[in-house]
């Protein structure tokens, strides 16, 4: 799961939701020194991507994608989970997605001084260009994918992820639509442990 997952099956809690998107820059034990609820976030940050690897649905969707992209299939395939949380989102919020958006704009702001220091740098860039709301469209699928392969190690193949997804788009869909009830169910319940 990308950003827009990871905040959405956060709850409501502002701070488990800061926690969860910042989980992939907190290292090993280093979460212990949030406060509690974001502490909370980094947990279930862990959680998701246990459970979203290692469920059958989600590895179908992945083994498509590495047929471009090899063992860096999951970042793409978690993006384009995104594009489809936020293509249906209506029959996962009654809030909007802008105003989703907007909203957790604000809480990530408010909450600044606990956001590593990368998020604190990307993050004028990641509400200018309404990050959330643009997975809505291929362009900020596109967009997406191109900033991961100049920031991380992914290689820039774009072009080919663009062609993957229109190619397989029904089955990527599909494969998303019976994934993310049972990830629901699963967070509900791992929130309610936490």
């Amino acid at each position: 799961m990308n950003f827009l997952a990871h905040i959405y099956l956060s709850g409501s809690d502002s701070q488990i939701q800061v926690g969860n998107f910042i989980g992939d820059w907190v290292k090993g034990r280093a979460y212990e020194k949030y406060p509690e609820k974001i502490k909370k976030g980094i947990i279930l940050h862990r959680s998701i991507d246990s459970f979203t690897d290692t469920h059958s649905v989600y590895r179908r969707s992945r083994a498509i994608t590495a047929q471009v992209y090899g063992k860096y299939a999951g970042v793409v395939t978690d993006i384009f989970y995104d594009h489809f949380m936020a293509v249906l989102w209506h029959q996962f919020s009654d809030m909007n997605l802008n105003d989703f958006s907007q909203n957790f704009y604000t809480v990530l702001y408010q909450h600044n001084e606990l956001l590593p220091p990368q998020v604190q740098k990307f993050l004028p860039f990641f509400k200018a260009s309404n990050r959330l709301l643009s997975y809505q469209t291929e362009n900020g699928i596109k967009i997406a994918v191109e900033i991961m392969s100049q920031r991380t190690s992914l290689p820039d193949f774009t072009e080919k992820a663009m062609i993957l997804l229109r190619e397989n788009y029904d089955d990527y869909k599909n494969d998303f639509r019976l994934f993310f009830p049972e990830i629901i169910k699963y967070c509900q319940i791992k929130l309610n442990e936490l």
